[in-house]
């Protein structure tokens, strides 16, 4: 038997005043996102922003339903909004805030392993990284180079 070590590097911020000025805005609108969430049933409200390359920034919240695998979560709604109406423009970067509502959210919050699997999609799809910037609603912001730091053994059409 072998064994296989998978690590991950991340760069962390101790706040949103330590990010490049236009990662700042970035995140600035995940929170706009963020206040329009729809969660009434976890009063988890989720935000996140995409910077295509060609400048657009493109933005979604978590929309929840009664029956909740009907809802959606922030990182989906935006990246399948970029696919549907920008399918030739590549994705560079997605900013992604969280908020407990009723307590404050200090530790990063990555995106769930569905979002992961969709973010690795248009990874693959474009044939090149979209760096991910994720917080709670205040406290230190991680950066990943890549969704593949985040799910390193990817499943993609070469298993089809």
């Amino acid at each position: 038997m072998k064994k296989i070590e998978i690590a991950t590097t991340l760069a962390v911020y101790d706040s949103l005043d330590e990010l490049p000025e236009d990662v700042q805005y970035l995140m600035q609108r995940s929170f706009k996102a963020r206040d329009a969430a729809y969660a009434p049933y976890s009063s988890f409200h989720v935000g996140a922003a995409i910077l295509l390359e060609n400048g657009e920034v493109l933005s979604g919240s978590n929309q929840e339903n009664a029956s909740y695998p009907s809802g959606l979560c922030a990182e989906r709604t935006a990246i399948y909004y970029a696919g549907a109406n920008y399918p030739d423009i590549a994705i560079k970067t997605m900013a992604i805030s969280a908020k407990a509502m009723g307590k404050s959210t200090t530790k990063p919050v990555p995106p769930c392993g569905a979002c992961r699997q969709a973010i690795a999609e248009y990874e693959v799809r474009q044939k090149q990284p979209i760096v991910l910037y994720f917080m709670g609603d205040a406290g230190q912001v991680f950066k990943s180079e890549s969704l593949e730091n985040l799910l390193p053994l990817l499943f993609t059409q070469d298993y089809l």
